[in-house]
């Protein structure tokens, strides 16, 4: 991914070296030529119509003529050193900046990127607003920061690019450049600060401000497979998930794997494949999804349809009711879809179905039920106990039992045994059932001891 990256940076710096190579110049001083001389290739200077009315003029000819030179240098590692050189030379010149784009760029054409980050950096303390400045520093800084904990890295990326964002609306045409160049150059920086402004909104969890700024940014390069997962991410863990979030996974899975970078797709499947299993409670349906949808370049109109929720504790409730005798559900079974009642219609009407079933057991409290229960405390005239196996395991009591007789001895806690009584009533939420009338089985009698007949001894 990072590759990818670069090279998206370097194409954007190449920019600037279509125009080094081609140049208007700055108005010379008085008696000097108007346009620039022509390069020792001969090259010819720029047509005047592309020179804008507020164009930079040089006083003094000595300056001039060193800028033009500098200008004129094919060489990138030398054409920077010339460029650095009239810097040092003319401080308080007005191409200074110019000058330093000018060697950004040969820096760029030389590769080398220290330079070019250093150079950048150095135009925006004169300039803050340098929008091709601006892009460079985003762009590096966000590769900083992707690549680990940088928070120094993380600061500058959101600050520069949201200062990008502002000047880019402004931001005028170089001397030189073509329409059709400069709109693309605008292409390639909006898709820098709105990626980086949506990686900076994505670090702080503010997850619809991030997916307005990667939208944004993929409008101009769709095919950029890195804000495109980052996207899903943001859907993803946005509560509740926003759908289309899998169909931008399967499409940066799919966007990795065409420019060759199998390492990155593993990557993405393996957390969207974790997303889609939380939410469709398996795996099963993800990877005939990804590879169905990965390739289209918009998300099917029914994803909601394809990508189903898991069921819910009420839906789950609703489907034991509908798909079992409701007679042969475990006691466990029929507590868990009573705590549902409330939680929809069906819920509720499952819940008053279990509940007369119980009641109908006991023949409306004429009769008495003997369940199986550990206990978890007990007095004389009560015993809170756990029925079902995850209260059992959590020593958490979900029967309250009222005894028909004082207990000369309680059961101990922890003590499995059986209860015998009348259910009378339930409370939902947090579940209890109230028994009453309760007792605990008799204890076995002992069987009478057996004793085998003495034999007597014969007399001699």
């Amino acid at each position: 991914m990072k590759r990818v990256l670069v090279t998206f940076v370097l194409a954007l710096t190449a920019g600037a070296m279509t125009f080094a190579q081609q140049p208007t110049a700055p108005a010379s001083p008085q008696g000097q030529p108007q346009t620039a001389p022509a390069s020792p290739q001969g090259q010819p200077p720029s047509p005047q119509q592309n020179t804008p009315t507020s164009q930079k003029v040089i006083k003094d000819p000595a300056e001039y003529n060193a800028y033009i030179t500098a200008l004129n240098t094919t060489d990138p590692a030398a054409k920077a050193a010339a460029m650095e050189a009239f810097v040092t030379q003319y401080p308080n010149s007005i191409v200074k900046v110019d000058a330093l784009e000018q060697a950004m760029a040969a820096y760029q054409q030389a590769q080398n990127q220290p330079k070019v980050e250093d150079t950048a950096k150095r135009i925006l303390q004169i300039n803050p607003n340098n929008v091709r400045a601006l892009a460079i520093v985003t762009f590096l800084d966000r590769s900083k920061a992707s690549a680990g904990n940088n928070p120094q890295a993380l600061q500058t990326t959101c600050s520069q690019s949201d200062a990008g964002i502002k000047a880019l609306p402004t931001w005028e045409k170089p001397e030189g450049t073509t329409d059709a160049d400069f709109e693309k150059l605008k292409t390639q920086m909006s898709t820098i600060f709105e990626g980086a402004a949506g990686f900076c909104a994505l670090q702080a969890k503010n997850y619809p401000v991030a997916q307005e700024h990667y939208a944004k940014s993929l409008q101009t390069d769709p095919n950029n497979f890195g804000d495109t997962f980052q996207l899903a991410v943001a859907e993803l863990e946005s509560n509740p998930p926003v759908m289309n979030g899998y169909w931008h996974c399967a499409r940066a899975i799919n966007l990795a794997q065409s420019q060759n970078n199998a390492a990155g797709a593993q990557s993405i499947n393996s957390y969207c494949k974790a997303k889609y299993h939380n939410y469709h409670g398996n795996d099963q349906g993800w990877d005939e999804f990804a590879k169905q949808y990965g390739a289209a370049t918009a998300p099917p109109a029914n994803i909601a349809q394809l990508i189903t929720p898991k069921p819910t504790a009420c839906d789950l409730a609703v489907q034991a009711v509908q798909q079992n005798d409701i007679t042969q559900l475990s006691f466990s079974d029929k507590e868990f879809i009573l705590a549902q009642k409330g939680c929809s219609p069906a819920g509720t009407d499952a819940a008053d179905k279990v509940w007369q079933s119980i009641q109908d057991l006991e023949k409306n409290g004429q009769a008495k039920l003997k369940i199986p229960v550990k206990v978890i405390a007990s007095t004389a005239d009560t015993i809170d106990a756990a029925l079902s196996e995850d209260n059992q395991n959590a020593n958490k009591a979900d029967l309250h039992v009222m005894m028909e007789k004082p207990m000369t001895k309680p059961p101990a806690p922890g003590t499995m045994t059986d209860i015998i009584g009348v259910i009378t009533s339930y409370t939902p939420n947090p579940f209890m059932f109230t028994m009453e009338k309760g007792e605990l089985p008799a204890p076995a009698k002992k069987a009478p001891a057996h004793h085998a007949p003495t034999k007597k001894k014969k007399r001699g």
